[in-house]
Formats: structure tokens, C-alpha cells, sequence
């Protein structure tokens, strides 16, 4: 499913115009993205919990020379789905 898909969705269950129904696609994934931008969490009640996790430096291996090279730190951004959506996936095998 991609963007437009959506944005097709929300129009047509809203029965609003597909302009409208990007403006509220993208004021909901502006909101989430400068959210998760700060390091906050980000909880869908039914959905899940998104989190940025800080990963430190570590040593790793470059495949083509076998030289030992470091792996900077990074944020990632991580999901867990909540039980609810677990079981609704699971329950559709």
C-alpha cells in the first residue's frame, strides 16, 4: 500500500475530496516524523509503539578487505505492534 493508496481510502470512507484527504495524510505523518524527530515515543492505542533507540559505536568487518573498521553510532527507529494488531494478523493465516 503506498501513499496514494491512503490517501484514496481516507477519501473515500471520509467522503471528503482527495485534496482534503492529503492534507490530512501528510498533517498526520508531519506530526508522527517531528515526534519521533525529538526522541519521543510515539503510541497508537490498538496500533503499536514506535520508538527512536540510540545504537553506540561498535567495530565491524568490511566484507571485500577483511579490514576492521568502526560502525558509527545512530538512532533507529523501531515498531512493536500492540496485541491487538498481533492478533488480528494472526488470526487472518
Amino acid at each position: 500500500m503506498t501513499k496514494a493508496d491512503i490517501v484514496e481510502r481516507i477519501a473515500e470512507k471520509m467522503g471528503c475530496t482527495k485534496k482534503e484527504a492529503i492534507d490530512y495524510t501528510e498533517s498526520v505523518f508531519a506530526l508522527m516524523k517531528s515526534t519521533l524527530e525529538t526522541g519521543e515515543k510515539l503510541k497508537i492505542a490498538g496500533f503499536g509503539n514506535f520508538e527512536v533507540k540510540q545504537k553506540a559505536d561498535r567495530r565491524g568487518r568490511n566484507p571485500q578487505t577483511g579490514e576492521t573498521i568502526t560502525i558509527e553510532a545512530r538512532r533507529i527507529l523501531t515498531f512493536k505492534p500492540s496485541i491487538i494488531l498481533r492478533n488480528a494478523i494472526n488470526r487472518n493465516n
